[in-house]
């Protein structure tokens, strides 16, 4: 997630005319606060801006009800560099956000995403919001499957809703308005887009669906996301400074897509497509260190810039090497090959002991091969590999049991450092 929060999750949603609660920033006067609070029977929610996709301030204490301009400049002192602990360490917040009080007895969760076992978006609906969406049981949420080219359907939203049994006289206004998300996710290159909570407001009777926070994870190679003309810096905020490294590196030719996954893990993988990708990063689980990309025929520099930040920032945690991926159709081997272990010769005083596993198959393959047997007999490093007919599974499930094995028997395999 690059983006959360109103401050500027808000301009997607009224792009599309999705309701929101009103918002200010920081820099709102006390006539404006003032007048917020008044407007929204007499109460407003002050929250601290976090950059990246920061979860759980309300369980954190960080999110304040106010009904004054006094409280509300108060708890601007309190957060406006409130921090937060996040699974990625300790964040820090920089500004607070201002927003209507929505009052309400309901509250909707919903959000679409890629399915990675569907291979198509998918619409999550829940109408007990508010709540992390992990600890909902199965049956009280709704996963809708849709075909992209056509888009979410009214019947898909009505059906989800009634299975539900969502109250009537939500149904109506959800319908009209949860379809604007799916042109809000197709039409700015969204990745993901979560609205959690959804208040439904009452308005004389009849029920208006208001949008009270957002999390938003943008794919920054579809261009999409320039029309909101969001500043760079929501971009940088949960990049670490190994991605941002080879990030650096995007050309026109060849992927370098990396994402963190455990800092803790065992398995450096390099991974090559973006099938492979998924099988991968499955099967792996918390023993890989990092998710990865670098198919599309990179060039030697590139592949060996890609290597070298690889290796300084992981070589020295890694029990295995992984080099994975399916049959290439124009990724030259060799290059990719070359490239990777006249990396290794340079980084491997940084880990004698790394193992590696090969899974690989396309052109140029048994040059690419030699050339790596070759670098890995000369540095004395144990190795597996396995050609274009292996089973990638099973090359997985193979480099996983050897990242058991070496952990059991660490103290015993330490072989140049003993000698």
């Amino acid at each position: 997630m690059q983006l959360t929060g109103m401050k500027h999750g808000r301009r997607i949603l009224e792009m599309v005319e999705f309701p929101v609660a009103a918002t200010l920033d920081e820099e709102a006067s006390h006539d404006e606060i003032s007048k917020l609070i008044k407007d929204h029977g007499g109460k407003c929610v002050v929250k601290p801006v976090f950059q990246g996709g920061v979860g759980k301030k309300g369980k954190a204490g960080l999110v304040r009800i106010v009904s004054s301009v006094f409280e509300a400049v108060e708890a601007k002192k309190d957060l406006f560099f409130a921090k937060l602990q996040s699974p990625g360490g300790t964040v820090q917040a920089n500004g607070v956000t201002f927003e209507g009080f929505v009052p309400s007895e309901a509250e909707i969760y919903v959000s679409i995403t890629s399915s990675t076992i569907l291979r198509q978006p998918v619409m999550t609906i829940i109408v007990e919001g508010g709540v992390d969406v992990e600890d909902v049981p199965e049956e009280k949420k709704r996963v809708i499957s849709f075909n992209p080219i056509t888009g979410i359907k009214t019947f898909h939203i009505t059906n989800a809703l009634n299975e539900l049994n969502c109250p009537p006289e939500y149904i109506s206004p959800l319908v009209q308005q949860l379809p604007k998300l799916w042109q809000a996710y197709d039409s700015f290159g969204l990745l993901t887009l979560e609205l959690n909570p959804i208040r439904m407001q009452n308005r004389g009777g009849r029920f208006t669906p208001v949008a009270c926070d957002i999390k938003v994870g943008f794919d920054q190679d579809n261009p999409g996301w320039k029309r909101l003309q969001y500043p760079e810096e929501i971009f940088s905020a949960d990049i670490t400074q190994f991605e941002a490294e080879v990030n650096m590196l995007r050309t026109y030719q060849g992927q370098s897509d990396v994402t963190e996954l455990n800092t803790e893990g065992t398995i450096l993988p390099f991974i090559f497509g973006g099938g492979a990708n998924s099988a991968a990063t499955e099967v792996l689980g918390d023993k890989a260190i990092i998710s990865s990309d670098f198919g599309g025929n990179p060039p030697y520099e590139k592949m060996k810039a890609i290597s070298d930040i690889c290796f300084n920032h992981w070589l020295a945690k890694a029990n295995v090497l992984l080099v994975i991926g399916g049959k290439a159709n124009n990724t030259d081997i060799f290059v990719t090959f070359k490239a990777i272990f006249d990396s290794l010769k340079e980084k491997i005083k940084i880990n004698p002991d790394i193992q590696v596993v090969i899974g690989r198959g396309g052109p140029n393959l048994i040059k690419g091969m030699v050339y790596a047997r070759d670098v890995m007999d000369n540095l004395r490093v144990p190795y597996r590999i396995f050609g274009f007919d292996s089973s990638m599974v099973g090359v997985l499930q193979y480099t996983l049991q050897l990242d058991d094995w070496i952990i059991e028997n660490k103290s015993k395999i330490s072989r140049k450092a003993a000698s």
